[in-house]
């Protein structure tokens, strides 16, 4: 038993020790998995946050179309609101309606589309109807920025999406309501009549305004084109570059031709031409928003399926993890089971004493008293 003992006790100190390095291994590890599971958790609930904000901002590039169209009728004396904006409106009110809880966008959908509804009823001055859409254009453009903020958009960690976000929800909507405004501000100037001092004060409330414009038309462009370069240069996607090219030239096409007929220096802007640039400037500002917003899409779908396929990694390191646990406690378990001696069965005759006689009760005992007859008859032969 003491021999069993002592064998137990070494082995019972080696699974000791092994547990202890197990566990001192196995412990950060999980830790470490653990770390990672909710980090892609957390990339995974962000991407796809970006995804519902670039679903809202696909919708509210045709509500930008509508506004300005909205505003040149209005300076023209048509009081009614455009099919294209009352389609525009319908469309962002469904998806305020299922990405307004997420991107917080309820309230101030709900204010521009109050504004846009009273829209029609503005009367005054042409600078009253004119100031009127302003306020509510530019409503349109903080919409723009909250839901780029709201889905973190204005966030992401990637070049490429990065200034495709900016490119499609700050540099296009401005670039497009910024053409607007200077083409009506270059008819509202060319038309200013009245007497010489009223002429003077309206044309020194309008020139500023109309010179403003032209300066945002072109840092708008140029924000645009060079957001647009910085994408392509950033880029995993193959399709970028090739899709871009041909949207981004017809764009800016458009607003050449609408700048030339505005006649920015020569104060004599030419109406048909206007209307006709803005209607190239409408069709390739659809058809370059398409594109980015495919781009954007596209490439935070890449980047869900990289997630999913570190999630399923993920999944297996800790399998392995709680098997190697498993595993250490088995043998843990196996090391401290204590030896159990078997039973001695020996078996003892009866002892033996020293002169070779057993002291068994059956065995006679000599009888050291009794002399016989022979021992006697030795005895006195020797004397």
């Amino acid at each position: 038993a003491m021999a069993a003992a002592v064998t137990t006790r070494p082995s019972r100190v080696r699974a000791a020790i092994a547990a202890l390095v197990t566990v001192s291994i196995l412990a950060p590890a999980g830790i470490m998995v653990a770390w990672l599971w909710n980090d892609n958790q957390d990339q995974r609930t962000s991407t796809t946050l970006e995804q519902q904000g670039v679903e809202y901002l696909a919708d509210l590039s045709p509500l930008i179309s509508g506004l300005v169209e909205a505003q040149s009728s209005a300076l023209q004396g048509v009081a009614a609101a455009p099919a294209a904006l009352t389609a525009a409106v319908g469309r962002v009110s469904t998806t305020d309606q299922r990405l307004g809880d997420p991107l917080a966008t309820h309230e101030r959908w709900s204010g521009l589309r109050d504004k846009i509804a009273r829209l029609p009823a503005v009367t005054g001055s042409t600078a009253d109807i004119f100031q009127a859409h302003v306020e509510v254009t530019n409503l349109a453009l903080a919409l723009y920025n909250s839901v780029r903020k709201n889905a973190e958009l204005i966030r992401d960690p990637d070049n490429d999406l990065s200034n495709l976000q900016e490119a499609l929800a700050v540099d296009l909507p401005s670039a497009v309501v910024a053409v607007s405004r200077m083409g009506d501000l270059a008819q509202m100037v060319a038309g200013v009549t009245g007497g010489a001092t009223q002429r003077q004060q309206t044309l020194a409330v309008l020139v500023p305004q109309f010179g403003a414009a032209i300066q945002q038309v072109n840092t708008d462009v140029f924000n645009l084109t060079d957001n647009l370069q910085s994408a392509v240069d950033n880029t995993h996607s193959g399709t970028l570059s090739g899709n871009l090219v041909s949207s981004v030239d017809s764009f800016r096409r458009g607003v050449e031709a609408f700048t030339r007929g505005a006649d920015p220096t020569g104060g004599k802007p030419n109406a048909g031409t206007m209307a006709t640039a803005q209607s190239q400037l409408q069709t390739s500002l659809s058809g370059l928003a398409g594109v980015l917003i495919r781009e954007m899409n596209g490439l935070l779908t890449d980047r869900l399926y990289r997630l999913d396929t570190r999630r399923l990694q993920l999944l297996i390191s800790a399998g392995a993890l709680v098997l190697l646990v498993l595993l250490s406690l088995v043998l843990g378990l196996t090391g401290r089971r204590r030896a159990v001696p078997a039973p001695e069965h020996t078996s003892r005759g009866p002892a033996e004493q020293p002169d070779g006689y057993s002291s068994g009760p059956l065995d006679p005992m000599p009888n050291y008293g009794d002399t016989s007859a022979t021992r006697r008859e030795r005895s006195g032969a020797l004397r």
